[in-house]
């Protein structure tokens, strides 16, 4: 017999809940590691004697924290690995920090001619994360909107609880590890969503043809979504390790300034395969239950007077 994932749904939601809630204090308490994206930095453009590399700019920013910086070098051709011009693009250095920096530099690369020093603002703004939150928000209603006129609303609402669960666990883990957040975050966070709603609504369509086809009026709704989540489980397992490989991949073997976006894409494909098995359609079954057990309250006549 299958493992009964129906009747389990209140340790699915505990183990959410276990790290949903103390990520939410994390939040409030710790806050975020902003990049430079949210909270503006410093530029540096220079010129070395001599053609360098970005390992060689980035192993001595590394010492400094700093490894997380924007390097950029400019030459004659696109993807240029060694130039004599580099641009740095850092969070905000005090005085005595970028003197150390600039020193280092010139110790472990080589002699420059700084061309531009200078501080900039942030390129996301309040007004800019408001515009996505609100969007966000309003695509969420159209998802509930769109599902429940294809399916039908307990199905539109538990799918958009599910991508709150896996946004949610995302999150709550670069809360907790302080890994940075800039505008690559946002566009996983963007994936995830995509990829998350894409996984529930296959696994909500097979509910919807197993309740027309094999389902009586009556009958065990906890059954027919186990039945359900265990037909497409190898389409779902295959999906989410094309994925994941994929993208530790681009974790283990890209550049520092990716991991942080691939590691939020780990966290956000387990996460999504894990809420759309284990949270989305007990979510649905809960809320199908609520509905029937009020309707049956409404429809129990009340007793006759003597």
């Amino acid at each position: 017999m299958p493992f009964d994932i129906m009747h389990r749904s209140k340790i699915w939601f505990a183990l959410s809940l276990l790290i949903i809630i103390p990520g939410i204090i994390s939040m409030f308490v710790n806050g975020f590691n902003f990049g430079i994206d949210f909270t503006g930095g410093t530029i540096i453009d220079m010129r070395f004697e001599r053609e360098v590399t970005l390992p060689e700019i980035r192993n001595t920013l590394k010492k400094y924290n700093l490894d997380n910086a924007t390097i950029q070098l400019s030459g004659d051709v696109t993807n240029v690995e060694a130039s004599q011009d580099v641009m740095i693009r850092t969070i905000d250095l005090e005085e005595n920090e970028r003197k150390a920096v600039m020193s280092s530099l010139k110790e472990d690369v080589g002699a420059y001619t700084v061309l531009r020093e200078e501080k900039v603002g942030a390129t996301i703004g309040g007004e800019l994360i408001m515009d996505a939150v609100m969007a966000t928000l309003i695509s969420w209603v159209l998802i509930i909107f769109y599902v429940s006129y294809r399916f039908e609303w307990r199905f539109g609402v538990s799918a958009v609880l599910a991508l709150v669960h896996d946004i949610l666990v995302v999150l709550s883990i670069f809360s907790f590890t302080q890994k940075q957040v800039d505008s690559s975050f946002v566009a996983a966070v963007l994936t995830i969503v995509g990829y998350s709603i894409n996984d529930t609504i296959v696994i909500f369509d097979r509910i919807r043809e197993n309740l027309k086809l094999h389902f009586r009026r009556g009958g065990d709704i906890y059954a027919l979504a186990n039945r359900s989540i265990y037909q497409t489980l190898t389409r779902s397992l295959y999906t989410v390790f094309t994925c994941v490989f994929t993208t530790f991949a681009l974790y283990w073997f890209g550049g520092d300034t990716t991991k942080d976006f691939a590691f939020a894409l780990l966290c956000g494909f387990f996460s999504g395969c894990y809420s759309s098995i284990f949270i989305a359609s007990p979510l649905w079954v809960t809320l199908r239950n609520m509905s029937e057990n009020n309707n049956s309250v409404k429809k129990t006549p009340e007793p006759a007077e003597v």
